[in-house]
């Protein structure tokens, strides 16, 4: 029986968000530690666990069928693959940052000065779409450190909560792009295993979906149900319930969950009560 060859990262954040992912998916991986290969238990599926900045040539030649990356690592390789799903953890941003007591007054400053990255590609683009000219430092690591020890005068790198570059007295001045964990696929994938990978981004979507969204119940004075159904976002249209109290019902239905809070209080004004908020494992449309 044919598998799908899925390449995750081998050590940090994103093999940790992969890994609660397929979990979450009713995925079981049979892995012992150091494992560079391994078998789920309960899905035609073989994982790789690769270095982050070789899994787009891995995907490019077709050793690996899909792979759960970072965007700005698709990027910055420039290889031939496809982003099936974008998954939502691992969220970053590529920027540039400075030190703490340079004027930035925009992207001109760096003309004629030195940038230090690992991003050599994604920066090259961005300095000539902006037509700036800047001499471009390659580092593999800890580029921090660079302009501290007076090698540039910026840096470019991933940032996500900023403690980084506090730590190293820089500043963010500049996002080139946004990133985050997405699902890619190889060009060269065939169709028995994109039947496969089809069903694979059934059980994603529902998870992403489930994490997305929040279960509401509420009781609602019947006279009030067609005001309070009305500031909904549901999926076709809510579940009423009638109650044991006369005249009142219990209304069911779903809100994104970084809405929550506003749509509460527009439904407490509009005569709700007893809300309650329930996590979803899953939801599939």
């Amino acid at each position: 029986m044919q598998k799908l060859r899925l390449a995750v990262q081998k050590s940090g954040r994103l093999l940790d968000g992969s890994i609660r992912l397929l979990k979450d998916c009713g995925i079981s991986i049979d892995n012992e530690k150091n494992q560079l290969k391994a078998n789920a238990k309960n899905f035609p599926l073989e994982i790789f666990y690769l270095r982050n900045s070789d899994i787009p040539q891995y995907l490019e030649d077709g050793v690996v069928d899909i792979a759960i990356i970072g965007e700005n690592t698709l990027v910055e390789k420039q290889k031939k693959t496809i982003v099936v799903q974008k998954l939502g953890f691992s969220r970053c941003r590529l920027s540039l940052a400075v030190p703490k007591d340079v004027e930035y007054e925009g992207v001109s400053y760096f003309e004629g000065k030195n940038i230090a990255t690992s991003y050599v590609n994604t920066l090259s683009q961005f300095l000539k779409e902006e037509n700036v000219q800047a001499a471009i430092h390659q580092i593999s690591g800890s580029v921090e450190i660079a302009p501290n020890i007076g090698l540039t005068e910026g840096i470019c790198d991933l940032v996500s909560s900023g403690s980084t570059l506090f730590k190293n007295n820089l500043k963010e001045v500049q996002v080139l792009m946004k990133s985050e964990a997405c699902l890619t696929k190889s060009a060269q994938l065939t169709e028995d295993r994109t039947l496969l990978l089809d069903k694979l981004i059934f059980r994603i979507q529902a998870v992403l979906k489930g994490r997305q969204s929040r279960y509401i119940l509420m009781n609602v004075p019947n006279e009030k149900i067609d005001l309070i159904t009305a500031k909904l976002p549901v999926l076709e249209s809510p579940t009423v319930l009638p109650l044991a109290k006369q005249g009142w019902s219990s209304v069911h239905s779903v809100i994104k969950k970084n809405q929550f809070w506003e749509v509460i209080d527009e439904l407490k004004e509009a005569g709700a009560k007893d809300i309650l908020i329930v996590p979803i494992e899953k939801m599939i449309t």
